[in-house]
């Protein structure tokens, strides 16, 4: 059972959910949250007719509370491989997506870039068969193509192949995450990510997944308590990853990791990065996380070289 995150699984129930980690902590059972239930009310619709309904955070788990308490493991939901009916993978749905105009073109300026269709996919409810007209679009880039992805991504906007969004849906984005930043320094931290764009009314954002066999594996350690830091970056290359990963010069913090997307990308190597979160210690290895709670609510990574340019 090979899966990564921004695979999709399929339950003999019909749920559908959203694989969440690279690693198994056993060999029996998969990391992940549901996102889709069968509804006969439901507002979606898949080609075999079958309706549907999204499921948010808090919701997924009052629903397993009753029907399968047993899947709830912390703050994540753990399915038996045995009760995985499907697995739902971005790359190999990708080609049968091509029909829809947005996605077209969004593979065809990658490809004009110089990245194969091979490390591209699509996740989320183009995944399953379950995106509506006011659908984003969630872009899987695998390993190093997804930086060239954002290089030629931003050419596309200089060529107006690819608009940037404007403050309204900045402001959208902002609100759904609510970070411990403002939305001035979320706004320049972003803008400076460039994986964000819009094809006409459709948003889209990229996706980074690691497409090596052995994905790094990050368990949670000895909590040590709160602590803050400002540090220069001496890694970034896994800033993008799910945990984002920055390796840290700092005489009692070895590295940062992010839970949250919010703070993906969100310093560059050779920067000072200002973070917050909770210190834990693993084999001797001391981690600030960010991103203990889905909130992630007094916790944050920012630039301190980028905010005082």
């Amino acid at each position: 059972m090979n899966l990564r995150i921004r695979d999709f699984i399929v339950t003999k129930e019909g749920w559908i959910f959203a694989v969440v980690s690279y690693s198994r902590r056993s060999d029996t059972s998969a990391e992940a949250l549901l996102r889709y239930i069968p509804d006969e009310h439901g507002e979606r619709v898949r080609s075999d007719g079958v309706k549907f309904r999204k499921m948010d955070f808090e919701e997924s788990f009052e629903f397993l509370k009753i029907e399968k308490p047993e899947y709830i493991v912390g703050d994540l939901h753990r399915i038996p491989f045995e009760d995985i009916k499907e697995v739902l993978r971005p790359d190999q749905k990708i080609q049968s997506l091509l029909y829809d105009p947005e996605i077209k073109l969004i593979v065809e300026t990658f490809r004009e870039g110089g990245i194969p269709l091979s490390m591209m996919g699509v996740t989320g409810s183009w995944l399953c068969d379950l995106a509506i007209s006011s659908s984003d679009i969630d872009f899987v880039v695998y390993g190093e193509s997804f930086f060239d992805a954002i290089r030629v991504l931003k050419q596309a906007k200089v060529d107006g192949l690819i608009s940037e969004l404007d403050q309204e849906m900045w402001r959208k984005i902002y609100n759904k995450r609510v970070p411990e930043i403002s939305f001035d320094e979320f706004l320049a931290h972003e803008m400076r990510k460039g994986n964000r764009g819009m094809i006409g009314e459709r948003y889209f954002d990229l996706l980074y997944v690691n497409d090596k066999l052995e994905a790094p594996f990050y368990d949670r350690g000895e909590v040590l308590g709160r602590y803050k830091i400002e540090a220069v970056v001496t890694d970034a290359s896994g800033s993008f990853d799910s945990p984002s990963v920055f390796k840290v010069d700092h005489d009692e913090v070895d590295e940062v990791l992010s839970f949250t997307h919010t703070y993906a990308g969100q310093v560059l190597e050779g920067e000072v990065m200002e973070a917050r979160g909770v210190l834990e210690e693993v084999d001797g290895v001391r981690r600030l996380i960010v991103g203990t709670t889905r909130e992630a609510r007094g916790e944050w990574i920012r630039s301190l070289t980028l905010m005082n340019r």
